[in-house]
């Protein structure tokens, strides 16, 4: 599956975003999906995941509150709504696919055991 994340940029602090993941090839349908971020000068950090239909969500403490992660596997694109922003938040956000089987034995926010990367969309939030 190809995936490709959109709708970063620039917001004030306290403001929102919604940034997109979507399909080009492939379905979606059968992934749990995460959303992954990385700042200038720091490792990729585990953000949201959710499962295959939708029914599990786990969120980094740094997010929880503020994030909305959420999927559509009819329209083959998941979602993150953020809100509340904060200067940290600026990152490169990136989605990504895995396996049921994976999370299963690996846990969500493991990044290595992510098998399809979007090719990330930048986030900056002023103060």
């Amino acid at each position: 599956v190809q995936l490709q994340a959109s709708g970063g940029g620039s917001v004030q602090a306290g403001g929102s975003l919604r940034l997109s993941c979507a399909a080009s090839e492939g379905s979606i349908g059968n992934y749990d999906m995460a959303w992954f971020r990385q700042a200038p000068g720091k490792e990729r950090e585990f953000v949201a995941h959710i499962t295959w239909r939708g029914a599990k969500q786990n969120y980094a403490d740094s997010v929880s509150g503020r994030f909305t992660i959420s999927r559509d596997n009819a329209e083959n694109t998941m979602y993150l709504e953020m809100s509340s922003l904060k200067p940290e938040d600026t990152a490169v956000y990136y989605c990504a696919a895995t396996s049921p089987h994976r999370v299963v034995a690996w846990g969500p926010a493991q990044s290595g055991k992510y098998d399809y990367w979007g090719q990330g969309t930048l986030v900056t939030v002023s103060s």
